[in-house]
């Protein structure tokens, strides 16, 4: 692994109280929002949003907004996190393919629900500084893989789950071939720059379920790997 510095580690305290408080204050503004699933509550009240980001957006850590990462990615609001999670309906035997490793925030979540994990980036240096996060928090259950998200993981489907943090231009039906039978995909549907969908997928043997869960704004789904960054 390339030598990559980031001032979250450096200053990261697991024992900060001002964290557990606006830790604390999203929970209940999450639940007022309708999020229900206690587990999908209790893997967030787990994660500490602040290690995700650099030390400039410290203070907007527990805001209910995106915030930008590096590579001119985004980490997501924690309410969308909630909701593509819980739509998930994870159950704690499942194995989950997440395409955009990102911050590694959405990732580590799914790591308190899940036995195991495996999440792919296209950028090395996101994929890298993911991965120093989880040995911070001591996460073994999260494998990473850099690669083109539009083609997943063939080599280990099926996967039960399977969540995309990139808007799709369109179902990406190479990932949705992916799931087992019953299988769940949550992504992002719509043109980049504008107003996308976020689409529940659920297989049925050669049928996929499609529900309209919310409108959102993502970043794009990008195909290949980039060749800098």
């Amino acid at each position: 692994m390339n030598d990559i510095t980031d001032d979250s580690f450096d200053s990261w305290d697991d024992s900060n109280e001002g964290d557990r408080i606006a830790t604390a204050e999203l929970i209940l503004l999450l639940r007022r929002q309708g999020i229900r699933d206690a587990r999908v509550l209790s893997a967030l009240e787990r994660v500490p949003r602040r290690l995700f980001l650099s030390a400039n957006s410290h203070t907007l850590a527990y805001a209910d907004r995106a915030l930008p990462i590096e590579c001119g990615q985004t980490i997501s609001a924690p309410s969308i996190v909630a909701l593509m999670t819980e739509a998930l309906e994870i159950e704690p035997t499942h194995r989950v393919l997440e395409i955009g490793t990102g911050s590694g925030y959405q990732a580590a979540v799914l790591s308190k629900l899940a036995e195991h994990v495996d999440t792919m980036e296209r950028y090395r240096t996101l994929m890298e500084l993911a991965e120093q996060r989880m040995a911070t928090l001591g996460i073994t259950n999260v494998n990473f893989h850099l690669g083109d998200g539009f083609e997943g993981l063939p080599e280990k489907a099926p996967f039960d789950r399977i969540i995309v943090t990139a808007a799709a231009p369109e179902l990406p039906q190479t990932l949705a071939g992916q799931l087992v039978g019953g299988g769940i995909m949550v992504v992002p549907v719509g043109p980049s720059g504008g107003i996308q969908e976020l689409i529940k997928v659920r297989r049925r043997g050669s049928r996929l379920e499609e529900t309209a869960l919310c409108s959102v704004r993502f970043v794009p789904m990008v195909p290949g790997v980039a060749s800098r960054l």
